[in-house]
């Protein structure tokens, strides 16, 4: 009964040893699955942020190439414009002059006209390719101002994410450089266990062990001295039986030796009675 309690406490200890270990491990579980979650909730949150960041940054752009190729279609439209108008006015001034030529006679007040009329119509070309030519020259050079201006927007937004991806970055690899010491200090702790468990069962092993071996030797002595008992019950029982035996024999051997014996004393006996008888009838 003591002996049943001994290993009833022991086991008891055990099992409150290893409750505390899987609570410990469960605790330390639940506390990584928490961080992990919180990583990913932040890594998440950073991610959409880049990514509205991005989707606004490509909304911007497209609103600008947009509004670039709505300028240069309006711009190509109102050319367009001109140039009809500069035609319509061509061909109405020259359907006039036709008919004003036709209409008149005078040839010199004519070709003076016609003279006047293709200068007017060469300076205003020239009027309008100049304005064209300043027009267009004052869209490159907003575009080009516009340009540097977004190019040096996007470089300070660039410099500003890479700041922050190199911040978190860094808190990340602290974060992740704690969590693996815990970590490590929890599979210390764990082997630590682990052996100092291995080592009990081992010692409770050994005992148990050692107990059985020693049950077993005195069993294995009783069965040795119980077999050596029945052979010296055997061997006096055969020896018993042998003495009889031969006491047996022994008065097998006297009776014949004695039977003989009266055999011969009555053989000796019938003849000493015939010769008597012989001797007798002789002397008669």
């Amino acid at each position: 009964c003591f002996y049943d309690q001994k290993i009833l406490h022991k086991t008891f200890g055990v099992w409150k040893e290893r409750w505390t270990a899987c609570r410990e491990r469960n605790l330390s579980l639940r506390a990584a699955s928490h961080y992990r979650h919180l990583l990913y909730n932040l890594v998440f949150k950073a991610w959409r942020a880049y990514v509205c960041q991005q989707q606004g940054r490509r909304n911007k752009y497209y609103v600008a190439e947009s509004h670039a190729k709505k300028q240069k279609l309006l711009r190509s439209w109102q050319c367009w414009l001109i140039y009809v108008n500069v035609q319509r006015m061509k061909h109405g001034m020259q359907s006039v002059a036709m008919a004003f030529r036709e209409r008149s006679c005078l040839c010199i007040s004519w070709a003076v006209w016609r003279r006047r009329h293709y200068q007017n119509c060469a300076r205003h070309k020239m009027n309008v390719l100049a304005l064209q030519h300043w027009a267009q020259s004052l869209q490159f050079r907003a575009w080009l101002q516009w340009r540097e201006l977004y190019l040096y927007s996007q470089n300070d937004k660039q410099k500003e994410i890479r700041a922050v991806t190199h911040h978190q970055h860094w808190e990340l690899k602290r974060c992740m450089e704690a969590w693996l010491g815990y970590l490590n200090l929890n599979r210390a702790k764990k082997h630590q266990n682990e052996l100092s468990r291995k080592h009990h069962r081992s010692r409770i092993v050994r005992q148990c062990f050692s107990d059985w071996q020693l049950s077993w030797e005195r069993r294995r002595r009783m069965h040795s001295h119980e077999k050596d008992i029945e052979k010296l019950a055997a061997r006096i029982a055969l020896r018993r039986v042998f003495v009889h035996w031969e006491h047996y024999v022994v008065l097998c051997v006297e009776e014949t030796q004695q039977c003989e014996l009266a055999e011969k004393r009555y053989k000796h006996h019938l003849l000493v009675r015939a010769l008597l008888r012989v001797r007798w009838k002789r002397l008669r």
